[in-house]
Parts: C-alpha cells; sequence; structure tokens
C-alpha cells in the first residue's frame, strides 16, 4: 500500500488501540504516535521507560540482562558470574554473538558461563559463602583472568546477599578487582536500568583505578570506543576507519574489550559512542570528573559514515581532518558499486523496525542509501533522549511505537504492508510464517558486520537476499484456514 498520511496513520493507531479495555487503551495511546519533525522535545508526542502493562507481551529484557548480556559481559579477560539460579546466566550465554580474540578458558571467557547455580538452600541460608568459595575456585582454575564481576540475579535482592562485602574481601585475598553489581531483574522497568548500573559499577569500581598514573604515554589523537559491542566484528570494521584517518584506538568496549582497556578509557581526548542508550553515563562521567568530551557516531551506510567521519574529525587538528577525507574518498568506489548492485533491487522497498538500543534510527540511513524508506520504527527500552533523536530521522506522518505489544505490532504490519520487517529473535518466527521478509537485527541474523564501508556491503547483500527471495511468495501462514479444505472432504 502507499504510504500514509497523517490522519491515516492516526486513524490506524485508533483502530488498533479499540481492542483493549478503556484503562489499557489509554495508557498504550501515550505510546504511539505519528511522527512530527517540528516538535523539538519527543515528551509533547509519545510516553517511554514506563513499566510494560501486564496482560500484555512486551519483548523487553530486565536489568540482569542489561548488565550482564550487554555491558559487562563482552569484556574479555574478566570472568562474570551470574549470581543466582543457573538459568540466567545460561540464557545470557554466548547469545550476542559478541566477536572477540583470544583462546576462550585460558585467556578468554566470553562464551563461558559461570554460575553460582543457586538451589533451595541457598535462598534459605544464603549465598555469600558460596560465592567466596567459587571466586577461590576461578582463581585456581582460571589464573589468567583479570578480574571478577558479580552479576546478581533476583533471588540475591530479595535475600539480601552481601555481595560488596564479599566482593571487597575476594579482591583483597586475589589481588585483582572484583566488581559487585548489583543488577537484579526486577529493577527498574526493562533491561535499560541495567545499563545504567553496569556504568555505575565501572565508575565506582574500575575508572579511577590508574588516576595519577602518568606511566601510560598518550598522544594527541588518542580516541575510545565506547557502546560498541563488535555484534558480527562491528567494532573491528569501525576501528578500522578511525585508525586509518589517523587517531589512535586506545580502547574499546565491551565488545572485544579489556579490563586494561576500560582503566586507560580515562586518558584519551575523546569518548566515541556508539549505542547511546547503554553508555551514555558512563561517557557522561568522565566528560564530568576528566574533562573528556563524547560525541554520538554512526557508522551504518555510507551517508551517516561520512557525516560522523567529519563530526569526529571535527574535534582534532587539520591533520585528522584531511584523515577523514581520504578515507571517505579512498572507499567511495567500493561503497558506490555496492549502491549501483544492490539499489536498483531494493528502490523504494519499505521496511519497519523494532529493536533496541540504537537501531530503530542508525539504521535508517543504511535503508535509505539502498532506495529504501523507513515506514515504522520504535525501541523496546528507549528513553525520551532516544526519541528526540528518532524525530528528525523519521519522515513525517511515519509511525513510531514505544514498547509495542505483540498484537499492535502485528496489526500495524498487516495495515501498513512493509515489505521487510527488522527486529528480534522474539517476533522473527510470527511474521516469517506470514510470509513477510524478515531481518533479525539485534545480532545481524547470524552475519555482519554491518558497522563501516565493509559492513555496509555485507548489510546490502542481505537486505536483497533477504527481500527478493522468492519463498515468501509460497508461504501460507498455517493458521489460515484452506477453504478447500471442506469441499474435498465432501467430495471424499
Amino acid at each position: 500500500m502507499t504510504n500514509l498520511t497523517r490522519e491515516e496513520t492516526e486513524a490506524l493507531i485508533a483502530e488498533v488501540l479499540e481492542i483493549y479495555p478503556e484503562k489499557a487503551k489509554k495508557d498504550r495511546a501515550k505510546h504511539l504516535t505519528v511522527n512530527d519533525q517540528s516538535v523539538e522535545q519527543s515528551k509533547k508526542c509519545i510516553t517511554s521507560n514506563r513499566k510494560s502493562l501486564p496482560g500484555v507481551m512486551t519483548v523487553r529484557g530486565c536489568a540482569y540482562a542489561g548488565s550482564k548480556g550487554v555491558v559487562w559481559g563482552p569484556i574479555k579477560d574478566m570472568i562474570h558470574i551470574s549470581h543466582g539460579p543457573v538459568g540466567c546466566g545460561q540464557y545470557s550465554r554466548a547469545g550476542r554473538r559478541n566477536y572477540y580474540v583470544g583462546t576462550t578458558g585460558i585467556n578468554t571467557f566470553g562464551t563461558m558461563n559461570f554460575t553460582s547455580d543457586f538451589q533451595e538452600k541457598d535462598i534459605v541460608f544464603g549465598g555469600d559463602k558460596k560465592l567466596s568459595k567459587i571466586m577461590t575456585e576461578i582463581e585456581s582454575l582460571f589464573p589468567l583472568a583479570k578480574g571478577i564481576s558479580v552479576q546478581s540475579e533476583c533471588p540475591i535482592g530479595l535475600i539480601g546477599d552481601d555481595i560488596e562485602a564479599v566482593s571487597k574481601k575476594a579482591s583483597k585475598e586475589l589481588n585483582k578487582p572484583v566488581v559487585p553489581v548489583r543488577c537484579e531483574g526486577f529493577r527498574g522497568v526493562s533491561q535499560s536500568l541495567g545499563h545504567h548500573i553496569a556504568n555505575d559499577a565501572i565508575r565506582d569500581w574500575v575508572l579511577d583505578k590508574r588516576d595519577g598514573d602518568n606511566s601510560f604515554v598518550t598522544t594527541p589523537y588518542d580516541v575510545s570506543i565506547i557502546g560498541d559491542y563488535n555484534i558480527g566484528g562491528d567494532a573491528w570494521s569501525s576501528r578500522t576507519l578511525l585508525e586509518e584517518m589517523g587517531l589512535r584506538v586506545v580502547s574499546q568496549w565491551s565488545g572485544d574489550g579489556t579490563l586494561a582497556e576500560m582503566e586507560l578509557t580515562p586518558k584519551v581526548k575523546l569518548n566515541l559512542l556508539h549505542c547511546y542508550r547503554s553508555m551514555n553515563y558512563i561517557s557522561r562521567h568522565m566528560e564530568e570528573k576528566y574533562g573528556i568530551p563524547w560525541v554520538e557516531y554512526n557508522f551504518f551506510g555510507p551517508t551517516k559514515i561520512a557525516e560522523s567521519l567529519r563530526k569526529i574529525a571535527g574535534y582534532f587538528d587539520d591533520t585528522i581532518k584531511a584523515g577523514a577525507e581520504r578515507v571517505i574518498e579512498r572507499y567511495k568506489a567500493q561503497y558506490d558499486a555496492v549502491i549501483a548492485k544492490y539499489r536498483p533491487r531494493l528502490e523504494g522497498k519499505r521496511v519497519m523496525l523494532y529493536v533496541g538500543g540504537l537501531r530503530p534510527r542508525h539504521v535508517i540511513g543504511a535503508y535509505e542509501d539502498l532506495g529504501m524508506e523507513v515506514v515504522g520504527t520504535g525501541y523496546e527500552f528507549a528513553h525520551n533522549d532516544d526519541y528526540d533523536r528518532t524525530i528528525k530521522d523519521m519522515g513525517n506522518a511515519t509511525l513510531i511505537y514505544d514498547d509495542v505489544t505483540g498484537y499492535e505490532f502485528e496489526e500495524f504490519v498487516k495495515k501498513i504492508k512493509p515489505d521487510l520487517i527488522g527486529s528480534g529473535i522474539k517476533e522473527k518466527y510470527i511474521f516469517q510464517k506470514m510470509g513477510i521478509p524478515f531481518r533479525q537485527m539485534h545480532s545481524w541474523d547470524y552475519s555482519g558486520p554491518y558497522h563501516g564501508y565493509d559492513g555496509f556491503a555485507i548489510f546490502a547483500r542481505d537486505m536483497d537476499m533477504t527481500l527478493n527471495n522468492p519463498c515468501w511468495g509460497k508461504m501460507k501462514a498455517p493458521w489460515i484456514k484452506d477453504e478447500a479444505a471442506p469441499a474435498v472432504a465432501a467430495a471424499a
């Protein structure tokens, strides 16, 4: 169908909300809106970062997921203990494809599951002694681990285990950092608070460890990549461009990150922030304490890459500015060839997004570089400052949804009829069974990287491969009844 007008989009929202009881309808209406680029603050048109309604489907995660699964988990040379029952640790183990260099079980531990495996007796009598014993065993079995974090699960907050005291004692005994992270899943309304808690733990237990230490030799071009989790190798692809323009990447975290790199971050001249939602807190802290400026960047698609390279270069001298232009020019033939190949196959195709973190807005430019249009977007756990940034990237009268329910998303898709959906694993199989092309945009559907010029070529290939696959026209949702079946039965 053609693009909806503002009135038609408003009518669609009203129609979808009609099924709810009055109280639920009133609440959910605050989370659905029609984009208006003239609005300066999104809080005037959409509500976010609120508790999900009981009884409706949400795809959010918890605070533990935000801390262990996102911020701390990819730090490769530390061991991250999931303190509580085994399920949380196992579910969060190796699910996000945070690529890293190292030998697993020797000097890197990102894909391993370390858990205190709480049983009923631990709930009754507490797990402090068990946690202390685990840390001693870890030191014996994995002596090359540079430190330990304790990621607390829900029961820990409920029974009152003193993980801070245990961590301080263990740190002295092991002579290594042991970081307690109070990220019990029930805290906050989504994984977003887990990001904040994890950032605060880094602030309180890691970042100040090299204050006053001048042994690290700095340069005028030192930067840090923050909030890139190296999904499918994203951070490596981004780092290549930064180094080619003349910058020195001192640290990158969390993806393929190390404890030492985190400690060195306060020595850099500029923090480059990719995922604003998960790492803006620590970036602001370093700006306040160390005077380090930070800047958001977007390395999805050649248009946004060029904008970001020039914006980053603006913080440095003419050498880096010339380096940015050199990098853009160097890759021009490469990305022009990608666009020439795939744009004719993707031109005019319409996309609906529903993802977490930065992707609901960052990938818009990459789709537009291929001639595609994003006709609906939304976040799982955004705050209003995320929507402030999104409003300007979306066309007028397009649909924006916050913490969209399973029912709402399906109904929007049925009415808008996008050519492609980019969302998460929980939505993937529903829409695939409906015969709608789908890309898993949390971990790139086992592909990637998507960042940088090299990543753009893979992104374009994957979108074409998915959208133009002939299988979609041959699929029929299993819940659609075969109208011919009764007639066949009668004839028999």
